[in-house]
């Protein structure tokens, strides 16, 4: 039956044509009494300060204040101690002359006026305790080492409970693990107990929250033995000790120490955090593990305390419940733990707590009160504070469980209403006020506000409304052509437009309209959407050098409407307060970085709408800190091993480290690079040489450079011995034609490997039967042997020797001893003529003995003794042509041809070049021939001309004759057609008939051989212009006529302005009348009568006015009272007349008529200057 009437409620509420909304009362009009502040429902308070129960509220009439203490009414008048706030119903309780504990109880407030009552929470006052530890005399725990152990706490009981921590008597927390860990009720558990925990100052703490205070439990003295020194010592603790644990402890598989049993069970609270805990002790110690046994843990609302020992769920909902499994495990066992979780909850709101109603009289309306659970709640309502079943009778209201009905509702029917929730876990108490009201509609938004938005962010603009009926809310744009309920506009219930993604096209005026059915009312607002602020360039990483400069960059575009602030930030804080940083208007500026400054940089722009940001990190790098503590250990004859500590690398790793060593017995002073190793080694296998006092820096390279080096090692000397090597770069070679000189590169004195280096040198030559010859030598290089026969190869050998033994045996190397100059010439030298310009010359190649040193090659001597055209010597110089290597020929090249060559051919060694082969000759034959010498024009005509030439230089060859072409070549320097002729040998002019006179002609000219023809040379040349033309060009401003008639035309004009001036400076004298009549007189009239300009010059018409001249616009001016004069002369414009005859005028480009009533003009005085410069600009 319940269950249906409440289905036919809800039907009834969706029916209902009005569902009204919670709204803000403005609070110029009547309403009940709502209360907008209160103290806590379980309010704790310090018993060292007065307390103070709040209890605010609000309504039209403002509401009066009582209260109730445990349920009955409490007069404050009768309590001296307690007073309430004006305007408020807040109690102010003195306990200066009362315990506060007296004043505990149950408080609630009531707020009343003529529309209702509102009443507050039960408020439950307690007097916060921080109870003293009790003194107690704790003894001396003897404990054997392995066995588990708990210290008790056991704080004294305090409102609200303490927070418990161990320390010892530094104030120093003892150290946790999943050894040692402290349980939820603040005693200290040991796993199994060891030899270091032993101690006399385990020291449990108490803190009181809410009083600020600490309370110390006495000192707890621990001692942990093994079984042997217990039985020593336990006739001294016999009397005063606890002794646990007598037998042995061996290792053993986990039991939980709390909770007990296989299985348990919590309740907790929804909303609630749940703790569970589970310590177990064995030996080894064990590990703690948690599982859900009916589902999973809410992953963000989990957390494992206390070394996996606690499990942490805050926030509980109903799903947490179910079952939970701990497990304890070593390398002996596991053991498991079950814990049944419950979730009770106190009444909670489903769809909020119920809220006010503002009805208009014959409306309609709803309270929903709907709440849940565990267990499931009652719900009880209230009006003005009294039962609602006690209330007077209402047939506009009608209660249904958790909802009351409102229809029809009239004038006289507001009440306050309380919906109390309640199960054995709490309860929940809302006030909601049913007003009914009749106004026209008001806009609380304030008018002309503009708002402000960033472009594609989302806009909202608020129309906050009151009125009874509810008002309807429009919103029209700019024209109001429209509502504005469509795409991109979104009307909420509330009133507010949203536009979801703001364009610049949605900026202007906007204009809400609230309307009910007793009045409308307009309010205006503005949008206006900016421009986003964006960072166009954003820091970068940068990697510096310490010591040197940094610059982040954060460039920035914005609104220009809007007032930009650039901030840096250095690790989300604010810059250091240092003048090496400095902040431009787009950048960060660092200098002298130090390793202080690494860190990440943030650049913020703010404006009053929003922000842009950017970021990037500053490492600061340096070359390394040398490494140090360098050891030699591994020390052998011919090896060490050398260890080394990194110095700090400076945020640049360590690429490589150079080993150096110094050889003190024979370099000292001087450092030489002995390996590299990788940056990420520090040891080091060095090969050593014999003999040698070895000391060992290190440095270490990172991208910056290399590091200082490392204190040198200490000395590391190595034993002598004999040489291991041989001197290399043996040679021999001779200076003289009978000496061999043996040279070497000498070994070092690393390489000697002792004392007494000396050199063993050998030699024999390179025959069947030649026996070695030996010499040593000291501190030299090379030896030298006397007597050789020129020219031999010779096998040679250098030993290194030293006063420990002979080094190994050498490799024999080839020499040879000193050359001498060739005895012989190359034979059947001879030449093959190729080409004009070219000729091959062949000999047979000097036999080997003859040459006598090494054969370097053969030179060809040659030149040309004349040409075959002329027979007398050119006296050309010789050219030589070296052919490196054993060759048996070779090319001449760039020959004269047509001529007659000679040449001979040497061979050449080391030592210089034998005696020359008998000279030889040959003859290039003919050739194409050589440029002519010249090519001049002679004898000009205005259609002939006469070319005179000089043959070439080089005939190469006969010449057979020449060729002449030619073209014409205008202006554009196009070519016309091309005209060839052909000439004979002995010829050196010709003549040209017939060509365009004032033309402009390019000829050329080349010679011819049987070969072929040569290279042309070139002429060009103009033809002679016609007199008859150049008659009738005569510049004429040459001409005497010309220059006398325009000297006359100038001498006029000059006559004419001068009567001008004349006139305007006599105007003043004649009357108006004399004037008028010289106006209407044409013959007489030297200007032009429309605007005083000069008539233009005719040689036919002498009476015309020239033009340009200027005359009065009309004959009656108003007289000025300035002196007349001149304004200025120019082609067009106008001129005036005062009345006393003088002229006026502006210059100007164009004419512009002037009304006669205008005022006078300024003027200037008659200046020549001007009349010049006019006539000038005529001319």
């Amino acid at each position: 039956m319940m269950e249906r009437r409440r289905m036919e409620a809800a039907l009834l509420v969706l029916l209902l044509g009005h569902l009204a909304t919670a709204l803000e009362v403005p609070l110029d009009l009547p309403q009940p009494p709502t209360i907008t502040h209160q103290s806590p429902k379980d309010y704790i308070i310090d018993p060292r300060e007065n307390i103070i129960i709040h209890c605010e509220a609000k309504g039209k009439p403002h509401p009066s204040f009582s209260w109730t203490r445990n349920g009955t009414h409490y007069d404050i008048d009768e309590d001296p101690n307690v007073n309430m706030r004006p305007h408020s119903g807040t109690l102010v309780v003195d306990i200066s002359r009362e315990r506060a504990e007296h004043y505990e109880g149950v408080y609630q407030c009531t707020a009343r006026n003529k529309h209702g009552t509102a009443v507050s929470n039960n408020i439950v006052i307690r007097q916060s305790r921080s109870p003293l530890w009790s003194k107690e005399r704790i003894k001396p725990i003897v404990v054997q080492e392995g066995v588990s152990l708990v210290l008790p706490c056991r704080p004294p009981a305090g409102l609200p409970p303490p927070i418990i921590f161990w320390m010892d008597n530094y104030f120093q927390k003892l150290p946790q693990s999943e050894r040692v860990s402290q349980s939820l009720n603040g005693d200290l558990y040991f796993s199994n107990v060891r030899r270091e925990d032993s101690r006399n100052d385990y020291i449990c703490y108490a803190r009181f929250p809410h009083t600020q205070t600490i309370q110390q439990k006495q000192p707890i003295t621990v001692k942990v033995l093994n079984l042997d020194a217990i039985n020593d010592t336990m006739a001294d603790f016999y009397n005063d000790t606890d002794l646990f644990s007598e037998a042995p402890v061996d290792e053993r598989r986990p039991t939980f120490l709390i909770p007990t049993g296989s299985s348990s069970s919590k309740m907790v609270l929804r909303g609630r955090v749940l703790e569970m805990e589970c310590i177990a002790e064995g030996l080894p110690t064990p590990y703690t593990s948690w599982t859900k046994v009916s589902g999973d843990f809410p992953a963000r609302r989990t957390s494992f305390l206390h070394y996996n020992k606690t499990l942490h769920i805050a926030n509980v909902s109903e799903s947490d419940a179910g079952e939970y499994r701990c497990t304890a495990k070593n390398l002996l066992g596991v053991v498991h733990h079950t814990i049944r979780v419950t979730v009770k909850a106190a009444p909670y709101w489903i769809t909020g707590a119920p809220r006010n109603l503002v009805l208009a009289p014959g409306e309609n309306g709803v309270l929903t009160c709907r709440a849940s659970g565990t267990p499931k709640p009652s719900i009880g309502w209230s009006m003005n504070g009294i039962p609602i079943e006690n209330s007077p009778k209402d047939v506009s209201r009608k209660v249904e469980d958790d909802t009351v009905i409102f229809t029809d509702v009239q004038i006289g029917s507001s009440a306050v209403y309380q919906c109390n929730i309640s199960n054995d876990y709490g309860y929940l108490l809302s006030n909601a006020f049913v007003n009914v009201l009749s106004e026209p509609p008001r806009v609380l938004t304030p008018a002309d506000k503009v708002y402000q938005v960033i472009k594609n962010h989302r806009a909202l603009m608020d129309c906050s409304s009151f009125g009874s009926p509810i008002p309807k809310i429009t919103w029209f744009k700019d024209s109001r052509s429209s509502t504005l309920d469509g795409d991109p506009y979104i009307l909420h219930d509330n009133g507010t437009l949203e536009i979801d993604v703001a364009q610049a096209r949605n900026s202007g005026k906007y204009t809400c309209v609230a309307r009910n059915i007793l009045g409308i009312y307009e309010n205006h607002v503005s949008l206006e959407v900016k421009e986003p602020t964006r960072i166009l360039k954003q820091p970068e990483y940068k990697v510096v050098q310490r010591g040197r400069s940094v610059v982040f960059e954060c460039k920035v575009k914005h609104d220009t409407s809007l007032i930009p602030t650039m901030t840096w930030l250095k690790d989300d804080g604010e810059l250091p307060d240092d003048e090496r940083l400095i902040v431009d208007s787009d950048s960060l500026t660092i200098s002298d970085v130090t390793e202080n400054d690494a860190g990440v940089y943030t650049c913020i722009m703010n404006t009053t709408l929003d922000q842009d940001s950017a970021s990037a990190e500053l490492t600061v790098v340096e070359r390394p800190e040398p490494p140090t503590d360098l050891e030699l250990t591994d020390q052998k004859k011919r090896s060490v091993q050398l260890t080394w500590t990194p110095g700090d690398e400076h945020n640049s790793p360590i690429q490589k480290f150079l080993i150096q060593y110094e050889d003190l017995l024979h370099h000292r002073g001087h450092w030489h690079n002995l390996t590299e190793v990788p940056g990420t080694k520090t040891t080091a296998h060095l090969k050593l040489s014999p003999y040698v006092h070895y000391t060992f820096k290190v440095l270490a390279l990172n991208d910056v450079g290399f590091s200082r080096p490392s204190i040198p090692s200490r000395t590391y000397k190595t034993d002598p011995a004999a040489p291991d090597e041989s001197p290399a770069g043996v040679q021999g070679y001779g200076t003289e034609h009978n000496n061999l000189v043996i040279s070497w590169k000498p070994l070092s004195g690393l390489q000697s490997n002792g004392p007494g280096l000396r050199y063993k040198v050998m030699w024999r030559q390179q025959r069947l039967g030649s026996e070695w010859t030996q010499v040593n030598v000291a501190n030299n290089s090379k030896f030298t042997v006397s007597g050789t026969p020129t020219f031999v190869p010779y096998e040679l050998k250098v030993q290194a020797i030293n006063d420990y033994g002979d080094g190994p045996e050498p490799a024999v190397a080839l020499g040879y001893s000193g050359e001498d100059f060739p005895v012989t010439a190359p034979e059947n030298v001879h030449a093959a003529v190729v080409s004009s310009t070219k000729a091959e010359v062949h000999w047979d190649p000097v036999p080997h003995h003859l040459i006598r040193g090494h054969l370097k090659g053969y030179k060809v001597y040659y030149w040309r003794e004349h040409s075959l055209h002329k027979h007398h010597p050119d006296h050309m110089g010789k050219h030589i042509l070296t052919f490196s290597g054993n060759h048996s020929h070779g090319m001449l090249p760039g020959l004269h041809p047509f001529s007659l060559y000679s040449f001979y051919v040497k061979v050449f060694n080391g030592k210089g070049e034998g005696p020359q082969s008998p000279e030889q000759q040959f003859k290039t034959p003919e050739g194409v021939p050589g440029l002519p010498t010249s090519l001049v024009v002679t004898n000009p005509n205005l259609n002939s001309l006469t070319l005179e030439w000089s043959p070439p230089r080089e005939h190469n060859g006969h010449i057979t004759g020449y060729t002449l072409k030619y073209h014409t070549v205008n202006n554009s320097n196009e070519l016309g057609t091309e005209e060839e002729l052909a000439l004979a040998a002995n010829e050196t002019s010709v003549t040209l008939p017939n060509l365009k006179y004032s033309t402009r002609y390019k000829f050329y000219l080349n010679a011819k051989t049987i070969k072929g023809p040569g290279p042309a040379i070139s002429q060009e040349v103009v033809t002679i212009v016609d007199e008859a033309v150049a008659s009738r060009q005569v510049d004429i401003a040459t001409q005497g006529w010309f220059i006398g008639l325009m000297c006359a035309i100038a001498l006029l004009i000059l006559i004419l302005l001068i009567i001008c001036f004349i006139q305007r400076n006599k105007g003043g004298k004649y009357p108006v009348k004399e004037k008028e009549d010289a106006h209407t007189d044409p013959e007489f009239q030297p200007m032009k009568e429309d605007d005083c300009t000069f008539g233009e010059y005719s040689d036919n018409e002498d009476h015309k006015p020239l033009k340009g001249s200027r005359t009065p616009s009309n004959g009656t001016v108003k007289r000025d009272d300035s002196d007349d004069s001149l304004v200025d002369y120019g082609e067009g414009g106008d001129g005036q007349f005062n009345e006393d005859g003088s002229f006026i005028g502006e210059y100007s480009g164009k004419s512009i008529s002037r009304d006669t009533a205008e005022g006078p003009e300024n003027s200037e005085a008659p200046s020549p200057t001007n009349a010049m410069n006019s006539l000038n600009s005529f001319v």
